[in-house]
This record gives C-alpha cells, structure tokens and sequence, in this order.
C-alpha cells in the first residue's frame, strides 16, 4: 500500500464543516493554499494537470517571427510546415484564461531550442515544426521567439500558478546522411553559434555511425541512428559537457520540468549521470518518453523508471485506457489490472505521468463517441500518477498518425463537456490529496463498470463509471472508506453521475449506474496522523536537498529519517519538509518522518543516495565467451556497481554494436573521481561464474567520460 502513497498538491482542506440535506450529512470544505501544491514545487507533479502544448500549432501570438518561403503554411494544410504557433500565443491563452479556467497547473511545450532551417526533399517538404531537429541547444527556436519571450512566458505562468515542461531530446540533433553533406543541415551541431561538427566527416566522433536502427533489441536502439537522425555519441567528452551545459542553462531560465525525448536510445547509464548533473544543479521534475506498444509490458521500462533518477511516460497505462474506452477490445478487468501492475513494477507510481492521446499516437477521439473521450479524461484525472492532457482533446480534435495528429488548435471553446470535465476534476488533484497521493482500490467490477477507491490517510475519492453505451447495472454490496453520510457527485451531473448516500458500516445505498455514467464522489479531513505522500527528487548526493510533502506534519520540527540516520530539516511545514541528505552510505533507503511528538510515518521507501558527483563510463571485457543462456554482468566496490552483490550487478551487457562478441561493453554511472575495483561474471539463471584472478583496478574521471578496457580473466 504504502508505494501508492506518493505525490504533491497545491491547496489542502484545513476546515470541514457540514451541514443537512435529506436528513444526511454533506461534507463542505475550504480550501487553503499549502507548500506541497505550489508552483513553486518543482520537484513534485502529484497535484498538477499537464496540458502538452505542440507550440506550432497552438496559436499564433506574434506573426512578425513566422518564417517565410517554403517552411511556412499559414493556413496549416500542409502539416509538415509552420503553421505560426508561439510562446506569445501560449502567453496569451494564459492571460485570457483558457488555460486556468480548465484548471491546467502545468504547460509541457515543444522543445524550445533552435531548430534546422532546411526543407527536407521529400513529398511534403518536411520541416522542423517540432522541434526534435535542434541544431543550436544553446538558442532558441526564433519562429517560437526569443529568449526575452521564453522569459516572459516561465514569469506569467508563474503569476498564474502554472509550471513549465521543455521537451528535451539529447538524443540527437537532426536528419543525416553519411554519404551527402548537403543533405538537409545534416546533423550539424552548434555552440551557441560556432559551428561544433557534422555528420559527415565527422574526425571528433560526435556521432554514432553505426546504421540505423531495426528496434531488434535494446542495444541495438541506443547505439544505432533512429531513423535517419544523427545520434549523438555520449561517450564523447565534448558531447557529454555540451548537452549537461545546455540542460542548465533552461535550468537558469526557470523551467519546472523536463520530458526527455527517446529515453529508450540512449545509454542508461549517461542518462543517470545526466540526471545528477540536473539534480545537483536545480532539481525539477522529470520524465522521459520509452514508448510500448498496445499490450506491451517490458522489464527494462520498469528497470529505467525505477533506476535512472527520472520518471517515465506510462505507455501501459495510456495503451490500456485506449484500449478499454476508445476501443472496446479490453475490459475493465484489463484496466484494473494494469492498475494493479503498474503499482507492483514501479516503484514512484504516482511519479509516472499518464495520459491518453500525444503528439506520438493517433489521437483518441474518432469523432463518433464524445463520451469516451470524457471518460477516459476523467479515469486519468482521478487515478494515480500526473496526468497530462494533449492539446485539443477537449475540443475533440481527431486525427490518425504523424502529423494528422498534429494539427491546428480548432477551438478554444470553454463551454465542451470535454472541457468541463477537466475543469471540475483537476482541482481535485490540490484539494484531495486521495486524489494526489492515494493507494488505488478496486471495490466493484464487472466488464464495463469499475468502481475504485482513492484514500490517502483520512481523505477518500471514490469514482464509477460505466463505459457501455446501452446498458446500466444496478451496483449492489458496494462498499468504500467514505464516512456516513450523503455525498454529492463533484461532476455535478455532467456526466450523469447522482449523489450517493453511505451508512455507518461503509455500505452505499444500491443505485443504477446508467449507460455512459461517471460519479465522483469525496471526502477531506485533517490529518490525524503524518503521512508521506511523496518525496522528490527519488536520487541525491549527501548534502543534498529534498522535498517531503504530506500530511500532518505538524508545525514544529521533528526528523526525517534516512534509515536510522537524521537528515539536516532546512524547513518544516505541517505540509512540507525540505531536508538535506545525511552523510550515509551510498545506496537505496527507507524515509521516515517523525514529529516533534514522537509520531512515525509511513516508510516511503528506495530512495537512492548516490556515491558521489557522477560521471558515464563505459566497462568493457574482451573474450568473454559464454555458452547457450549465458550472460555478462559487471560488479564492483561501489554502489552505482552493485556492491559486490551479484543480485544488483549491472547488465546483461552489450556485445553487438560498438563492441562484437566475445567482447562485451556497458556505460555505466559511477563516482568521479574514485578508485573503482570490479569484475565481470557470468550469469544462467540461478548459476553464476566469476572471473578468476585479482580485482580489475580503475580510477573515473573527475568530470567527462571514460572508458576502461580488460581480458576476461579464466
């Protein structure tokens, strides 16, 4: 239970007062801004919405900096052009509060960097709307506008309770061809202006050239080109410092979040030591894209989600939702099940963001059946993890595959059901904090009804909903943690959802859950006792600040617990802790609060306290040949290498790209700077075959990359 206890949120019930209506109780309450749901509050997303904002096509604030020629459509037919969308266009939807008024706390935007100018020669003249083709990741994008307007757009969503999200893509710069530089910009890579490299003829190995990808294994997506993008080389130092530089220079210029670009193709253990470079600079929420497909559950998605320092978008849940509500070909039994999964595979669940429909899929809506798209959003609204809505979904925009579903803003209309579903339940996520940091249960099924319980210490949601079209069910033996008492349906009706009415026993009144019906039905109240809800970020160093958030805290200091081992409180509010790492040893442990009363939290548990500074180091082992069922893990002296515990050794490792069997690689995250010793085993199954001789001997860098080559000792 106590892994769904995890997220933040903006305003808390402080008073809860009550009055009679038919005899039963209704509770009333009033909210209160709190730390843990501020926009200050980088590090912890549980209480915001998203609205993912493709910047090109949102609306067109300034049409002075529109590009001209053959990279401009401004009537937007042509969707592989600009169509004139900007940061001024997305300050101005804040200003007139389209953006608020739904109740959206946090803007994800295109990746804001400069762009590649070329028209690609193909059929539709391809440009870089996008904004994944970056040539410059030190300037901005000037068809979105200057770094004068990126500032005024972070300082008025600030003013209006809104976060911001850059798209990030480290994982390369843009289309290339080996074999003719005058394709496109082919892949060159700028410093703020001073030309680094290019693709061909690329002598500083900048790039891989190592084909495209076929997506046949994990090593082969990271270490050969997506397409036709050049990829960059991690392990190449200047790449590594460019790409840490960049990231906090938009550090510097006030962002709340990153969306990583393609998390899925680049090393694992560049992008940890990407991550302490963030965390050890300006700690803010972050989340990468490692697409699955419908159906798809992968080991190594839960691995990275769990294991990097950043948290994923979650495909699986996305993918089920589609397939429940859009397309009838799963139940709500698959959908419980995911929910109970996804709980059991990660570890931050709540930290994983949700959704429906992105700028990667076909859009949800069809246009046949407005209901399912209202009641997918209000199944992500009220479950666990940060929802994020794409642009346009609460107008109903459809659209099947890249760019059809990329088009124009249609409408700003406020008055679409769609909308006003978003409207009446995102606040939920800062005035309930069942809905922000609330354990999941499911407590009435069938095919097309789920009912399921959010509670978070004394706070409870309870939501049904029924997807089919034609038939109501008559919801009989359900009961929930709500308090006695009649409770009204916060969609109030707009989904056809009635009051309910609770007895003493937790039993609810038998009612008809009609066809297409969603209720909504809550309960706050002080906390009687402190419970953690979520800790950000998941990955430090000693020294180190993090951000508890919760409940009952209490107003006057106590402790948190690494372990056994205090950290240093910075602040404490009945709501929030900042505290600083102690000096432990590096690994994963349990958080505990206790307050200046002596009374112990919940245990939220695997937080990582890194070694040290990190840096990406690649470990290679020549001829380690291994039989049918055999692989080539590494181990070592420090954590970030297992410890020498065999369990939570690194790998399997690599051996088919950079490097080809009997000779076996990985890039790893380790210490800066640190006397390493290590060794390579073998592992089938249960059974594992250690290296002979002495320990292999490396000392890391202190800043860059490294790369440390031996034989496999018999």
């Amino acid at each position: 239970m106590k892994r769904n206890l995890r997220k933040p949120f903006k305003f808390f019930s402080a008073l809860l007062a009550s009055f009679l209506t038919f005899g039963n109780l209704i509770p009333v309450q009033t909210v209160h801004a709190v730390p843990d749901t501020s926009v200050s509050n980088a590090v912890n997303f549980s209480t915001d919405v998203i609205y993912q904002v493709v910047t090109d096509r949102f609306a067109d604030g300034n049409p002075a900096n529109n590009p001209t020629g053959a990279l401009f459509d401004g009537s937007c037919t042509n969707l592989k052009k600009y169509c004139g969308g900007d940061w001024q266009g997305i300050i101005n939807k804040i200003n007139d509060g389209y953006l608020t008024g739904m109740g959206v706390t946090s803007i994800w935007i295109s990746q804001p960097v400069e762009n590649i100018y070329a028209v690609l020669n193909d059929t539709a003249g391809s440009t870089s709307y996008h904004g994944y083709w970056a040539r410059d990741f030190k300037k901005t994008n000037p068809y979105f506008g200057s770094f004068t307007d990126f500032d005024n757009l972070i300082a008025t969503a600030h003013s209006k309770g809104i976060k911001v999200i850059i798209d990030f893509a480290p994982n390369h710069t843009s289309p290339a061809s080996e074999t003719n530089p005058s394709y496109a910009d082919n892949g060159k890579l700028y410093d703020n202006g001073a030309l680094l490299g290019g693709y061909t003829n690329d002598t500083n190995k900048y790039f891989h050239h190592n084909g495209g990808t076929d997506f046949s294994t994990y090593e082969d997506g990271i270490y050969r080109n997506l397409f036709d993008l050049a990829d960059f080389n991690h392990q190449n130092n200047t790449i590594d410092s460019y790409l840490k530089t960049a990231i906090k220079l938009w550090l510097d210029k006030g962002i709340d979040g990153i969306r990583v670009d393609a998390v899925k193709h680049m090393p694992f253990g560049w992008q940890k030591n990407w991550m302490d470079t963030v965390y050890s600079h300006r700690p803010v929420f972050t989340f990468g894209e490692w697409f699955l497909g419908t159906n798809e559950v992968d080991s190594k998605n839960h691995y990275f989600a769990n294991e990097s320092g950043m948290s994923l978008l979650d495909f699986r849940f996305g993918q089920t939702v589609r397939e429940v509500f859009r397309d009838n070909v799963d139940t709500m039994y698959g959908l419980d099940a995911m929910i109970q999964g996804t709980n059991t595979d990660y570890d931050e669940v709540n930290d994983q963001v949700t959704f429906i429909d992105n700028h990667d899929m076909d859009r949800f809506s069809t246009g046949s059946n407005n209901r399912k798209v209202e009641q997918a959003l209000a199944f992500t609204l009220t479950s666990r993890g940060v929802p994020a809505i794409y642009y346009g979904t609460e107008q109903y925009m459809t659209g099947n595959g890249d760019p059809n579903n990329r088009a124009k803003m249609t409408s700003f209309s406020t008055t679409t059901t769609a909308y006003n579903v978003i409207k009446k339940l995102a606040p939920l996520r800062k005035s309930n904090p069942a809905i922000a940091y609330g354990s999941t249960a499911q407590r009435w099924i069938n095919n097309d009804v789920y009912v399921y319980e959010r509670k978070f210490g004394n706070n409870v949601a309870l939501v049904a909903m029924n997807r089919s079209s034609t038939a109501g069910y008559d919801l009989t033996g359900l009961y929930t943690a709500l308090p006695a008492g009649t409770y009204t349906d916060v969609l109030a009706g707009l989904l056809n959802g009635n009051n309910i009415g609770v007895a003493s026993d937790g039993s609810v009144t038998a009612f008809n859950l009609g066809p297409g019906e969603v209720g909504v039905w809550q309960y706050t109240a002080s906390a009687s006792a402190p419970v953690i809800g979520h800790v950000g970020p998941m990955m430090g160093q000693a020294g180190q600040t993090i951000t508890v958030d919760g409940r009952g805290f209490g107003t006057t200091a106590g402790q948190v617990l690494f372990g056994t081992s205090p950290g240093t409180i910075v602040s404490w509010e009945d709501t929030q802790v900042k505290v600083k790492i102690p000096s432990i040893a590096a690994g994963k442990h349990n958080i505990t609060l206790k307050t200046s009363s002596g009374v112990t939290s919940n245990v939220y548990d695997k937080f990582e306290v890194l070694s040290g500074n990190q840096v990406s180091v690649r470990f290679v082992v020549n001829n380690a040949n291994t039989v049918f069922g055999e692989n080539v893990y590494l181990v070592g002296n420090v954590s970030e290498l297992g410890n020498w515990n065999t369990a939570n050794a690194i790998g399997p490792i690599f051996n088919q790209v950079v490097y080809q069997y009997p000779t076996w690689y990985y890039d790893v995250s380790v210490p800066a700077g640190t006397p390493l010793e290590f060794k390579f085993i073998k592992k089938n199954g249960s059974t594992v075959t250690w290296e002979g001789g002495s320990n292999h001997t490396y000392t890391s860098p202190a800043s860059g990359t490294g790369t440390v080559i031996v034989n496999w000792q018999p």
